[in-house]
């Protein structure tokens, strides 16, 4: 059995892309890091969750990911988070909602790296 220590995300600029992600979660860039660095973790807030970890490569994106992750909102409704992602520099990749409310959307961060906002939770 294993303890999942950190969702690794490959990009170009780690600290960049940290500080996006750490303002799209809520989390903290870790302290230890700082620009320049060629790996930046963003540290969960919840007990148990990994850290996002931003390790630099020198080969860009090529095609989709086949890992990605899914957010669900804990506060406000996916299309005012999705609204505030667009807002932090994401881009809208795919609209998976249907007319019930339920449903996702794809979203890619700045350097490509596709995840999806689900409905909030009733």
């Amino acid at each position: 059995m294993f303890t999942i220590q950190h969702v690794t995300i490959d990009c170009h600029e780690p600290y960049t892309l940290a500080e996006f992600w750490s303002a799209v979660t809520g989390w903290p860039v870790s302290a230890r890091d700082e620009p320049g660095d060629p790996e930046v973790a963003v540290e969960p807030t919840d007990p148990g969750v990994p850290e996002l970890l931003f390790v630099r490569v020198p080969e860009s994106k090529q095609h989709k990911n086949r890992v990605h992750l899914d957010l669900v909102p804990r506060i406000h409704t996916r299309d005012e988070e999705v609204a505030r992602l667009l807002r932090l520099g994401a881009t809208q990749v795919d609209d998976q909602r249907g007319d019930s409310g339920r449903g996702w959307v794809v979203l890619a961060d700045p350097e490509g790296n596709e995840f999806c906002v689900e409905a909030e939770r009733a």
